[in-house]
Formats: structure tokens, C-alpha cells, sequence
């Protein structure tokens, strides 16, 4: 398969990169008081881009459905079984392993998403606090696996997956391929993400 076709719409790829640079940025002010305006205002944009994402799996494009990649646990075993004998499948949208990271950056995304509201007020209990920060570090080890992955199969497929998700090509069949980018509304969500922190943060 030496031809290209077009993968990851540009809303799923700004998701990631928003979504990436998000938790980064979060997660390094987090201990200071001096950035809690931008710590906050990070988080408020995280949320937006895990409730859009949410959204997104339904009404999306082929790849960027839940339903694309809702692996039960026996084809996630036996592709894990496969990787380790380097005999995996490729697998053009998202493979079984790479779903399972999928789920848990979505979840845990929305549960810091939540518990950060919540901490927004007066009255929270401190159980929310603990809560937030097991979901920070839950986030941290799943994004270390998930990067691990990354490289992983992109060393056994032969295939950039970093790229792959910059530009929405990878490697595949004409049928296998999605018709539209839908490059409008990726922009439009980076209009909105730039005046949202750019507002919050005046």
C-alpha cells in the first residue's frame, strides 16, 4: 500500500493537538498562583475539546467514530499478542491497542474536566481535589504508554503515525479513505479555542 489516503478529518487532528497542548500547558501551571488564570483557562478549553470530541464520535467522519474503533477485549488480547511477535495487523484508523488509549485520554480528559470545575467553587470537597490529581497522574502514565505505542507501531508498519496525524494521510486503498477534511469547522474551532483564552485571560 505506497499510495496515501486522506485518514484523520482536520476537527480529529486539531482535537489531538489542542487537546495535547492543553494537558501540557495545564499540568505545568498548575502549582502556581502567578498562572492559575492560565491554568484555568487551559482546563476550561480541554473540556470544551473532550465535550466536542464526544460529539464528534457520533456525527463524524469514518474514523473518528467510537463505532470505528469499539474493540472488545478479545480482538485487543490478540492484537497485543501479535505486536509482541511483531506479526500485528495494520489497521488504517485506529488499531485495537491504540483505541484502548483512545478511551482512556477521553475519560480521564473529562474527568479533570469536571472535577476542575468543580474545584472552581467555593464549597468543593476535598474529595474532587484528589480525584483531579489521580486523574492528572492517570493521564500522565496513559500518554507515556500511548507515546510508547505511537512509535511502536509506526517502527513495525513502517509508517510515520506523528505525521499521520498532521497532515490526515496514511497509507491505504481508494476505498478505504475518507471524502471530506472538513477543514471549516477545524478552523473554526481554532478561532473559537484562540478568542476563548484570549478573552478569559484579557
Amino acid at each position: 500500500m505506497s499510495q496515501k489516503v486522506l485518514v484523520w478529518d482536520a476537527p480529529t487532528r486539531v482535537f489531538h493537538w489542542v487537546q495535547a497542548l492543553c494537558f501540557l500547558g495545564a499540568y505545568l501551571t498548575s502549582d502556581s498562583e502567578k498562572t492559575r488564570d492560565i491554568h484555568v483557562a487551559l482546563g476550561y478549553i480541554l473540556f470544551g475539546m473532550i465535550v466536542f470530541r464526544l460529539l464528534w464520535g457520533f456525527v463524524g467522519t469514518r474514523y473518528a467514530k467510537f463505532s470505528s474503533f469499539a474493540y472488545g477485549p478479545s480482538k485487543i488480547i490478540s492484537y497485543l499478542v501479535s505486536l509482541f511477535k511483531g506479526k500485528a495487523d495494520h489497521f488504517v484508523g485506529h488499531n485495537p491497542i491504540g483505541s484502548v488509549a483512545i478511551w482512556l485520554l477521553l475519560s480521564g480528559g473529562l474527568t479533570l474536566g469536571v472535577t476542575g470545575v468543580m474545584l472552581l467553587q467555593d464549597d468543593f470537597e476535598d474529595i474532587v481535589e484528589e480525584i483531579h490529581d489521580y486523574a492528572t497522574n492517570a493521564m500522565l502514565i496513559v500518554i507515556a504508554i500511548h507515546l510508547i505505542g505511537v512509535f511502536a507501531s509506526s517502527f513495525l508498519h513502517k509508517e510515520n503515525l506523528v505525521r499521520a496525524m498532521i497532515t490526515g494521510f496514511k497509507p491505504g486503498e481508494d476505498s478505504q479513505g475518507i471524502k471530506t477534511a472538513y477543514n471549516w469547522l477545524a478552523a473554526m474551532m481554532l478561532v473559537i479555542v484562540v478568542c476563548f483564552g484570549a478573552y478569559y485571560l484579557r
